[in-house]
């Protein structure tokens, strides 16, 4: 209760506040034409404000000190003037306009822009890079509304979770530079594949619930819109290293050629990332790279870009079950040297982007996605037929069971094209007609590669294949959308139609493996309305409907005749937001209502597989709080909060009987007004940061997250208790001899060093009619620290 008690309070502070001074003035162009709806703000700071019809602004509210004041404007070149403040000033800003296009029209068909009807959050490249030390990307969204991160070696190093609004990963939409991420078969989102991937983003855009229309699969509970490096001008090199707690290292090393004769820029980065990991054995070793050159002209832009990623990582999948908990909070039930996970993921895209004319443009590319690698396993006693392995026979006994070593190999590929159009015949007019077409290609095969009885049909190779099937999946999307601004009111309407085509190696009618296919049709309409109360405040409200196939095991373990349905949801936002020099606060409520989610329940198929099974209603409702003030000159104030509830309103749990000799028999439990499982009714966050030096900086970041149900029965013998963790950072940064900038940063991760957990499972069975229920959990890292040094040029 008193973690309850002070995170309630952290994220309900006022969030407003007294200065003396302000600076007001205009933007216009060259030829002295007013801007409306520029951005004008305070360097380093998140507060800003927009321009009016008229150009005109206002930065209120604001302390005696020294300010560097940004003024940026699609189409123009950025302008920055620094000034002493100590009474009201007045000061104007004359933008020239660019003679390219910026980069950010390549992905500004799928995201929701400044004044949309749609629940979003931007993170910029600074922003990121505060907390960028080694962490896998999730981690460096944990300060954003309803988002809930994990990591199964508690460091959030190697495999890493992320939930919004209790949603997983397989339904967010995650893109890069509108590319879908999302693996077309199990429809997760693996930054393991990616690591370092932060240092190579310029921005994020994360849309809660359906948001706009996007590529790839539906987005239920959010979608990460991710941008990488974008035009630099000036030269640059950058080294980055990383130690930390656990063995934990960083090293990554950025470069790039500026702006050559006003036309080609280049970028690179190299990356790895190693670390033991907090649970026994769970160590991760991560190389990267990324590569990007760029051509720009004065109506079009071509970029290529190639990056990728490998892992080597001990795997730590099973948890620690609740007894052992209790006695070894670092358990790893592995043992076995090579227990890995093996995977590299190369990527390949290709970008032109053409001004047709002042009011046309358009966007086209091509990409292509190799994956290739395979989990390593110990297994004892298993039954040889079951991996094809004829029996041994040894002098007079027959030996039918074996201790073994497999591979499971998932060698795939996946390629497209992606293209929008932006048709701008009015300024409060705009139309965007955009889509894809890609094709998923996934190879899946198992080898025994070692077996201590074993006779491989007479072979000497130690490679036995006992499995081996082909999947195949087109995904087509068309959508439109259009904007109209009517004095003030903002109107939105966005249209999608989705078509889906997955060939699987499956069970036919008669339950016999054979190759299966489904075909799939979904319309995904979305409107909004927004009111312009000011030029800095608004309310909107939006409604938008998704659809959402089933994933390769609801194929797979199915048949055409049990196969589940496609999910279906029903998003409806509203909300208020308003931007101060000092205060920026966004306050939004949603209600996200279910058809046909598709939840676990226990029930088997006939082969003894846990499926997962369509419950009829189910919904999420709740309000969420965003905002930040700047207190003083050098001190800030972040927060987020999230309160909500996560309901099915009836479903049937299945229990079977694990005896052998009853294992037809099985116990069925109806249950009605549960609370979904993973989803806590309180998500709060904060982030205090003072500036003691102009040029250092001490932050105090929380996160309290409420009580959350390991299954959907709401029985509070299975849950994750509430947790509140608290990390420091500290940064110092100084030009020093030549160098740009010479930057130090820790941080202590849980610096009281709480003991929580904030993932896990349960496990129901029968054994001779006698109920038990075995709960495991992933624990996180004590109190840990991470300190880097960075070094530009």
């Amino acid at each position: 209760m008193k973690n309850l008690l002070y995170a309630t309070l952290v994220a309900m502070l006022p969030f407003f506040a007294w200065a003396q001074n302000s600076v007001t003035g205009k933007v216009t162009d060259n030829s002295q034409n007013a801007l409306p709806g520029a951005t004008i703000k305070i360097k380093n700071q998140r507060t800003a404000v927009l321009s009016d019809a008229n150009g005109n602004f206002t930065l209120g509210n604001l302390a005696r000190g020294r300010y560097t004041i940004v003024v940026s404007y699609v189409g123009y070149k950025s302008q920055e003037k620094s000034i002493d403040l100590s009474q009201n000033i007045s000061l104007n800003f004359s933008l020239e306009q660019q003679s390219f296009l910026a980069d950010e029209v390549v992905v500004s068909a799928t995201r929701a822009s400044k004044n949309a009807a749609t629940t979003y959050r931007n993170l910029d490249k600074e922003e990121l890079a505060k907390n960028n030390l080694g962490q896998d990307l999730p981690y460096l969204l944990n300060q954003t509304p309803s988002v809930v991160v994990s990591s199964d070696a508690g460091t959030g190093i190697g495999y890493t979770g992320l939930r919004i609004r209790g949603s997983d990963a397989t339904r967010i939409n995650v893109t890069l530079n509108g590319i879908p991420l999302n693996d077309a078969e199990s429809q997760g989102s693996f930054f393991i594949n990616l690591p370092d991937l932060a240092s190579s983003v310029d921005n994020i855009q994360i849309q809660r619930g359906v948001g706009t229309s996007t590529n790839g699969a539906g987005a239920f509970g959010g979608s990460l819109n991710i941008q990488t490096t974008t035009r630099r001008d000036s030269a640059y090199a950058e080294l980055n290293n990383t130690y930390g707690s656990y063995d934990t290292w960083k090293n990554t090393v950025s470069v790039g050629s500026g702006l050559i004769n006003n036309k080609f820029t280049f970028d690179g980065r190299l990356s790895r990332i190693k670390s033991d990991g907090y649970v026994d054995r769970a160590f991760s070793n991560l190389k990267s790279f990324f590569i990007s050159g760029a051509y720009y002209g004065k109506k079009d832009i071509l970029r290529a870009n190639v990056f990728s990623g490998s892992e080597k990582t001990y795997q730590a999948w099973n948890g620690v079950g609740e007894e052992t908990l209790k006695t070894d909070r670092t358990h790893n039930d592995f043992t076995y040297d090579n227990q890995t996970d093996n995977y590299q993921q190369d990527h390949y895209q290709l970008f032109y982007t053409r001004n047709i004319t002042s009011q046309l443009v358009a966007n086209a590319a091509l990409h292509y996605t190799y994956g290739r690698g395979y989990y390593e396993e110990y297994k004892e006693n298993q039954s040889l037929a079951k991996y094809k392995i004829p029996a041994v026979v040894l002098g007079e006994v027959t030996q039918d069971a074996s201790d073994l070593v497999r591979r499971l190999w998932l060698d795939n590929d996946f390629y497209g094209v992606t293209y929008s159009l932006n048709y701008t015949p009015k300024n409060n007019l705009n139309f965007v007609l955009g889509g894809a077409y890609n094709e998923y290609k996934g190879r899946h095969f198992d080898e025994v590669v070692w077996a201590q009885f074993a006779n491989y049909d007479g072979s000497e190779s130690i490679r036995h294949r006992y499995d081996d099937n082909d999947a195949f999946k087109s995904d087509f999307n068309i959508f439109g959308r259009a904007n109209y601004q009517i004095g003030q009111f903002n109107l939105f309407g966005d249209l999608q139609y989705r078509r889906v085509y997955y060939s699987y190696f499956g069970i036919d009618p008669n339950g016999t493996p054979a190759q299966q296919n489904a075909t799939l049709n979904f319309f995904n309409p979305k409107a909004g309305l927004t009111y312009n109360l000011s030029e800095k405040s608004n309310v909107y409200a939006s409604v938008a409907v998704g659809n959402k196939e089933p994933n390769r095991r609801d194929f797979t373990d199915s048949n055409i005749n049990s196969r589940p349905k496609s999910e279906n949801l029903t998003d409806v936002e509203a909300g208020y937001r308003t931007q101060f020099s000092n205060v920026s606060l966004g306050v939004n409520g949603f209600a996200m209502f279910y058809k046909d989610q598709l939840i676990n329940t226990g029930k088997l198929n006939d082969v003894g597989g846990q499926t997962r099974q369509n419950v009829p209603d189910s919904y999420r409702a709740g309000i969420e709080v965003d905002g930040k003030w700047q207190i003083l000159k050098n001190l800030s104030w972040a927060a987020t909060a999230t309160l909500s509830r996560n309901k099915i309103k009836d479903f049937a749990e299945y229990i079977y009987d694990e005896n052998p000799a009853a294992f037809t028999s099985v116990m069925v439990n109806n249950y009605k007004n549960t609370t979904i499982a993973f989803s806590p009714s309180i998500i709060a966050s904060s982030e205090i940061n003072y500036n003691v030096l102009p040029n250092a900086s001490i932050a105090l970041l929380s996160k309290y997250v409420g009580k959350q149900y390991l299954d959907n029965t709401s029985a509070d013998s299975r849950t994750l208790s509430s947790f509140f963790v608290n990390d420091i950072r500290l940064s110092y940064n100084t030009p020093l001899a030549g160098i740009k900038n010479v930057g130090l940063s820790l941080l202590v991760n849980n610096v009281f060093s709480t003991l929580y957990e904030s993932n896990g499972g349960t496990y129901p069975y029968l054994y001779d009619g006698t109920l038990d229920r075995f709960n495991y959990y992933y624990p996180q890292a004590t109190r840990n620290f991470l300190l880097s040094l960075n070094v530009k040029f």
